[in-house]
This record gives structure tokens, sequence and C-alpha cells, in this order.
């Protein structure tokens, strides 16, 4: 199973955070990471391995929506800063829209992300 892992700059520490309490899951269930540069980067040096994309303002949300529209993305998280400016929105929201496409299951949000790691 492969997760997107995506994280607007006031979001990074809240993911690693996130990762670091559900890594047995991770480990577990045997789950891959994919994440947008600057995310993957803070989420590497937390000791996680991931497969780095570009920046999502240089294209990393756009390849993981790629990725999601040919099948090989089976849950984005994606902790949104929603009182923020991000020049890339319209990637943001391409990539939000081909989730709900594809049916894949996408969390913006701690408590949605909670949900869904529970789940696998």
């Amino acid at each position: 199973m492969e997760i997107a892992i995506i994280a607007h700059d006031g979001k990074k520490a809240e993911m690693v955070q996130f990762l670091n309490e559900h890594k047995d899951i991770l480990l577990q269930k045997r789950i891959s990471l994919v994440s947008t540069g600057t995310t993957g980067k803070k989420v590497k040096k937390a000791g996680f391995e991931v497969l780095r994309m570009l920046s999502g303002p240089l294209g990393g949300d756009a390849q993981i929506a790629a990725r999601v529209a040919e099948g090989k993305c089976n849950m984005v998280i994606f902790f949104r800063d929603p009182l923020e400016k991000h020049p890339h929105e319209p990637d943001v929201l391409m990539l939000m829209r081909l989730c709900d496409v594809h049916d894949v299951p996408l969390a913006t949000n701690l408590a949605t992300a909670e949900l869904l790691i529970k789940a696998i």
C-alpha cells in the first residue's frame, strides 16, 4: 500500500509527529510513503523511508496527483494550512479532485488522518 504524505510549511512538524505516533502501523502493514520534496526531507530526517517528489510549488503535488490517477497511490494525507495563501493552489485542488475521481481516501487534517490510519 502506498500513502502520499504532504504538509504545508506550518504543518510539517505535525506530519512528522503523526508518522512517529503511527510508526508501528506503517511498519507492520509495510506501507510505502511518497511525498513532496520538502515534506519528504523532514520525514526522512525523522528516520522514515520515503520516495520524494519535487517540492509542491515546483510540481510535487501534480506528481502525486499523477500517481493517484495511475492507481499507484492508495491514500493521501495532506496536512493543509487553510490560513495561508499558496501559489500552487490549483495543483492542490487538482490532487483533491483526482482523489475524488479515483475514490482514493484523502485526509486534509489530523482528525481525519487518525481515522484513516486506524482503518488500515
